[in-house]
């Protein structure tokens, strides 16, 4: 099957699996008054007689975490809506849940390695590495059967995101802000143990209904495709007592065990 077909399979078994998982409530919801029936019956008009639109293609349900690049210790859980685009590029909305009053808090558009090899220099600083984030089980597809999320993982394995968090409705586990107050902020990924907070993997799991101990375990296959990335690194000062995630490997530096 041509990869960008697989890519229309997965897609509709996650758009049909994401309902099948737990519910991530928002932790927060913003101030205002309530809706009113008016508003209601406007909305209700606009989907029975507006189009679709893009929103309706964002497909794909995965779920991971980020730290602020330059404050690694502001993480939150990130819900992502996306769209394959093309072979090499998806675009993703980010947000804080999964249920219909989910707030909206960021967007990450996702490249191949290969579309990130013809960056300019200072622009890959913007770029985080996701082989991380699938070798440790953190980056999951609610819902999805597990052969269908292995595979789109295994398609990837190698890539790249650049992500801008707009609201931070939680800090960690606990929630966060009730507006989206100050600028965007870059978002990175966790590529060594010891970096994310585990009091975040496991609300995630508990309310999810997953384990990512196991989901690890499970991914161990992929560790053959995995090639050094650009900026594993990055939170490596932040984090010195982390260790290195088999297979996930700094391009500049080397650190991390040798790839298999």
């Amino acid at each position: 099957m041509h990869h960008s077909c697989r890519w229309l399979v997965l897609g509709a078994a996650l758009g049909l699996g994401a309902c099948k998982g737990g519910t991530a409530d928002p932790p927060l919801q913003p101030p205002g008054a309530e809706e009113s029936s008016r508003t209601g019956v406007l909305e209700a008009g606009a989907k029975l007689l507006q189009a679709e639109g893009p929103a309706g293609k964002m497909d794909i349900y995965v779920v991971g975490f980020h730290p602020m690049k330059d404050a690694p210790d502001q993480q939150m859980e990130a819900h992502h809506y996306c769209r394959q685009v093309n072979e090499d590029f998806a675009q993703c909305t980010l947000f804080d849940g999964n249920a219909g009053d989910a707030n909206l808090t960021g967007i990450e558009y996702i490249i191949s390695e290969r579309i990130f090899e013809t960056l300019p220099a200072d622009e890959r600083a913007f770029w985080h590495p996701h082989n991380g984030e699938i070798l440790s089980g953190q980056l999951v597809a609610p819902g999805l059967p597990e052969a269908a999320e292995r595979e789109l993982m295994r398609s990837k394995i190698n890539s790249y995101g650049k992500t801008w968090h707009t609201w931070h409705t939680r800090h960690g586990t606990q929630p966060g802000d009730a507006m989206p107050l100050g600028p965007a902020l870059l978002a990175w990924s966790f590529s060594r143990d010891g970096e994310v907070d585990p009091a975040l993997v496991a609300a995630r799991d508990a309310r999810l209904g997953i384990d990512t101990a196991r989901i690890r375990e499970d991914r161990q296959s992929l560790r053959e495709g995995a090639r050094p990335q650009s900026g594993v690194d990055a939170l490596r000062a932040h984090f010195p007592d982390a260790t290195p995630i088999p297979g996930v490997v700094d391009i500049a530096s080397g650190h991390g065990p040798e790839q298999p």
